[in-house]
């Protein structure tokens, strides 16, 4: 349980700032930061207003009160304010939760939600705020299981000052729900540590026959596949800057700290025949991963928010073409990619788009080979040397970045594009293969897609020279057997003869 926060005291005074310029009489907001258990201790970095829905309306509002109310006698000025209550659009801030902890990296979560409101119209309020935080937690969940309270942050304009109390996240909420704990502001920013892993990873996961029980989807095969992956890279050891980790050093060095994930033999894997299998489902690429740490947490949770962020990111990149295609936003295409087979043509290198969203692939109804490519993850920096990231489709272009950064998170991209760190050259992709593809790829398929790549040119003009001078020997040679064996007949029949 967090029992004290510190927040980032520059960027917390920038945001009193601007809300006392913008003089709006509420606004709500999400909270960055992070909760650490091995501390007990909750950190935030920055708080991020949620922008108006798509209807030009602002998140929250003040709710005056009703006529009858106002009926039952004179009441003093200062009455109605305090019967003030707050109306938010919950489902609206959770929606911002979830798409602004999509471009957090790991170490960084959305941990609670801040409010902009009076102090009467706060205590008549809880259950609204509660409810708030309670769909803000589900849309962003955190990784460590059994994490069940958030943050919530009140800015009181009348009189000024800053309040913090954990909110447990419940079913069943009720006034006890909120909780106070001590708030202060120092530097956050400034003490974090920064950890950086390139994890190249190769997923295969076996495409059934298609019967009533086992239908399946591109998509759900993916994510089943991301969630079983998780559990085996959560064996993973590390070695940070060429040292194992154990749990509890302490990173005593500055700078920024290579991490290298060492995984596990597989273990009770099935083996699957052609009987029950009819393709495999191939999904690999790299993936780059940020991590940041206090200094007094130790080097193994920097560790697990790698890991953390790794299985996040792979699941990020397939919620967006899902949301994509469902949504029917941009492009048509959304990255897939049949190959031709056909036994006239020959093309089989050769790809052509197709239209059907992600999430109504059957896996079992595919007759050809079906590639797909998720996002590229690109990193853009943020605060005091830290990085967030944002995941752009092969249609888009760094323009469309800018604009999901000042939307989501207030802030504005660099102008310079060197600054946008773009580690992963190739985004991560997925390819149906069949069975015999797998099990035994044919030569004559090896030939093929070995000529078509264009390598290994003058090792293959060697081995036909080789073959052809071979070809040459064998002839030369049984030429020069029937002319010896013919001339033995001939001195056979000599000596036969001189001898009668």
């Amino acid at each position: 349980m967090v029992k004290a926060v510190v927040g980032e005291e520059t960027r917390l005074k920038l945001a009193e700032g601007r809300l006392e310029q913008s003089s709006a009489p509420a606004q709500v907001g999400l909270v960055i930061g992070k909760l650490s258990s091995t501390l007990d201790r909750g950190f935030v970095f920055d708080l991020l207003p949620t922008p108006p829905n798509d209807a030009g309306a602002p998140p929250c509002s003040l709710i005056e009160p009703t006529k009858d109310d106002k009926r039952k006698g004179p009441k003093p000025k200062s009455q109605p304010s305090d019967s003030q209550s707050l109306s938010i659009d919950k489902d609206w801030v959770a929606e911002h939760a979830r798409q602004v902890s999509r471009m957090l990296v790991g170490g960084m979560k959305v941990v609670g939600i801040y409010i902009w409101i009076s102090d009467s119209a706060f205590k008549n309020s809880n259950i609204v705020l509660c409810q708030t935080v309670t769909g803000v937690a589900k849309a962003a969940p955190l990784s460590e299981s059994g994490w069940d309270e958030r943050l919530l942050i009140h800015i009181c304009y009348s009189p000024r000052r800053w309040t913090c109390r954990n909110c447990m996240v419940t079913s069943n909420i009720t006034s006890s729900s909120l909780r106070p704990c001590d708030f202060k502001m120092g530097r956050v920013l400034t003490s974090l540590q920064g950890f950086r892993c390139m994890y190249n990873f190769d997923i295969r996961l076996p495409i059934s026959h298609q019967n009533s029980s086992n239908v399946q989807t591109m998509s759900e095969a993916l994510r089943h596949g991301i969630s079983n992956h998780a559990k085996y890279l959560k064996n993973a050891k590390a070695m940070l800057d060429g040292h194992l980790v154990v749990n509890n050093d302490l990173c005593t060095s500055d700078g920024l700290h290579e991490v290298e994930l060492l995984l596990p033999f597989l273990e009770d894997t099935e083996a699957c025949s052609q009987k029950d299998t009819v393709g495999v489902l191939a999904f690999s690429g790299s993936v780059c991963s940020f991590a940041y740490l206090n200094l007094r947490e130790p080097i193994s949770q920097a560790v697990t928010d790698i890991k953390d962020d790794i299985i996040t990111s792979l699941q990020s990149r397939l919620d967006i073409i899902c949301d994509e295609a469902d949504g029917e936003t941009g492009p048509t295409d959304t990255g897939i990619r049949e190959a031709r087979d056909d036994a006239g043509s020959q093309e089989i290198g050769d790809v052509i788009s197709s239209e059907i969203p992600v999430s109504q692939i059957v896996l079992q109804s595919l007759r050809k080979t079906c590639r797909l490519s998720l996002p590229r993850r690109v990193f853009i920096p943020w605060l005091s040397g830290t990085f967030v990231c944002d995941y752009l489709q092969p249609f888009e272009t760094f323009e469309v970045l800018k604009d999901r950064c000042v939307e989501l998170l207030s802030m504005e991209v660099p102008t310079d594009a060197s600054n946008i760190l773009e580690p992963e050259r190739e985004a991560p992709s997925v390819e149906t293969k069949s069975f015999w593809d797998v099990a035994a790829p044919p030569s004559s398929a090896s030939t093929f897609y070995l000529e078509k790549s264009g390598l290994d040119t003058s090792r293959r003009e060697s081995s036909r020279k080789s073959r052809d001078n071979s070809d040459v020997k064998i002839t030369s040679n049984f030429i020069a057997a029937v002319i010896f064996l013919f001339l033995a007949i001939i001195v056979g029949y000599i000596l036969v003869f001189l001898k009668s």
